[in-house]
């Protein structure tokens, strides 16, 4: 376990180096710059700003003062929100997406095993049809569009749920569902298949002719074998959504981290995109990590390699 850890925690630090190098060069090779606007400045305002981020330097020298910078976890100053660092952005944000993204996961762990044991339980029923068309139709469905429709439905019709905000628990209902909801019908169907290939196992069958009631076989005995594809989703879906999503964080006016990834790529605000892109990364990589240490608990003959 030790030395596992060990070896992720260096591939950790390779990887933020890496992505940490190829973002830095990829975004200067974009035309334009962050001082960029419609109106252009005045050419001593314009020398002022590319001193007080360093733009003036060399590329290299800019290049080794943002990796030492980032190196001690300073991510500087955002180019178009001068008033605040992006360290104080990501305070700000990232438990906003945080809290939203663990409701939506809950929501989609909860809906989505729920209806891909009922769907494996039932096979080619009415039950399993019906469920797996309406998985086949969250998946296909973009978040704009299902957020569009709750928000018909729930607030414009029925008048049960503000349309946007947040400070409220009322206010999270609505964009964990949106959310979490495509999410909800992978793991529907990944549950499906997996609770289809366990039930096909011999020691199911072997439960089953000792006469344990159907009920305890499936959720104690198949249920944890078919959990292991579904935990395998799990940790890049963990990040995407813990990350927060632009269109639903737009949508329904929430302050989280997905707005401000789209707006620091439009503004060409480089080291707030930077920022974000390392903490995307590193959240990333501790998902999947928690995600192979899981697989030894859910399955023994798994092996930490």
């Amino acid at each position: 376990m030790l030395a596992f850890l060990i070896r992720r925690a260096i591939s950790l630090v390779i990887t933020l180096w890496a992505i940490f190098t190829l973002t830095f060069f990829l975004m200067r090779a974009v035309p334009g710059g962050p001082l960029d606007q419609e109106r252009k400045l005045e050419p001593h305002l314009k020398a002022n700003l590319e001193a007080r981020y360093h733009l003036d330097e060399p590329v290299i020298q800019q290049y080794w003062r943002e990796l030492s910078n980032f190196a001690r976890g300073d991510f500087g100053l955002s180019y178009k929100m001068g008033d605040f660092t992006v360290n104080q952005i990501i305070a700000q944000s990232l438990p906003v997406s945080a809290l939203l993204g663990l409701l939506a996961l809950s929501f989609a762990l909860v809906v989505g095993v729920t209806a891909g044991v009922l769907a494996a339980s039932w096979r080619r029923s009415g039950v399993d049809i019906v469920l797996m068309g309406l998985a086949t139709v969250g998946i296909a469905l973009p978040n704009f569009v299902v957020a569009s429709l709750a928000i018909m439905v729930f607030v414009f019709w029925f008048g049960l749920l503000p349309a946007a905000g947040w400070g409220s628990i009322s206010d999270l209902i609505l964009p964990s569902i949106c959310l979490g909801l495509p999410y909800a019908a992978y793991i529907a169907r990944l549950t499906r298949t997996g609770m289809l290939d366990v039930l096909s196992q011999d020691y199911i069958r072997t439960a089953y002719a000792k006469g344990l009631p159907a009920q305890l076989v499936v959720m104690r005995h198949a249920l944890r074998g078919a959990m292991v594809p579904i935990v395998s989703f799990l940790g890049p879906a963990t990040a995407g959504i813990l990350t927060g999503s632009p269109v639903v964080e737009q949508i329904f006016a929430i302050p989280g981290m997905g707005r401000h990834i789209v707006e620091s790529a439009l503004q060409r605000d480089l080291t707030l995109s930077m920022g974000l892109v390392l903490v995307y990364t590193v959240i990333l990589f501790v998902t999947n990590t928690i995600v192979d240490l899981s697989y030894g608990l859910l399955d023994p003959r798994v092996k930490l390699e």
